[in-house]
């Protein structure tokens, strides 16, 4: 499970304009339509092309567990991916991203001040750069390590410095032992 890359998923399916199909039967449809065929979606969901057909057509209308997460995941995926696109430019052109965050945060900073870990519970809005580098990070397939790199430094920047008005000594945030986290555009 990604933390980071899931959350930044879920905040842009927030956008969608129309609910994803719910059912097997047009989930499969939809899924057909977009990759063309019923063996290229057989063999990207690893069932038979038999067992495509038969959910396009009704004949099956009820998943295993395993398959349906799958399918559903597909699904989420490709839904929407003009306003999945819009959304995206939209947070890192002018909207920036907000994060909500239960986690263990400190910080590297000269001797004297009161650096020391502790759970912190942080809603900040992170401007525009940050969301973009999040995603283009997220496309370019990073690690969730490397997108929580990314956020802390945005916290260091936003929460921590102020925008450079307070703690311009501070060298490095720590961010670790996530509980919560959750993405808005």
């Amino acid at each position: 499970m990604s933390l980071f890359g899931d959350g930044l998923e879920a905040a842009v399916q927030k956008a969608f304009t129309r609910p994803a199909p719910k059912n097997a039967g047009p989930q499969m449809r939809y899924l057909v339509k977009q990759l063309g065929g019923t063996k290229p979606v057989a063999q990207m969901l690893r069932v038979s092309q038999r067992t495509v057909e038969r959910y396009v057509k009704d004949q099956i209308k009820k998943p295993r567990p395993h398959l349906a997460a799958r399918l559903e995941h597909e699904v989420k995926k490709r839904w929407q991916p003009q306003i999945r696109a819009k959304a995206k430019a939209r947070a890192a052109s002018t909207g920036g991203i907000v994060i909500d965050t239960r986690a263990r945060m400190g910080y590297t900073a000269p001797i004297g001040s009161t650096d020391q870990d502790r759970i912190r519970h942080l809603t900040v809005a992170l401007p525009p750069q940050y969301a973009a580098r999040l995603f283009d990070a997220q496309e370019a397939g990073a690690s969730d390590d490397e997108l929580q790199e990314i956020a802390a430094e945005a916290l260091k920047e936003v929460y921590f410095q102020d925008g450079g008005r307070r703690a311009g000594s501070l060298e490095e945030v720590r961010f670790t032992d996530v509980e919560h986290l959750e993405f808005e555009l």
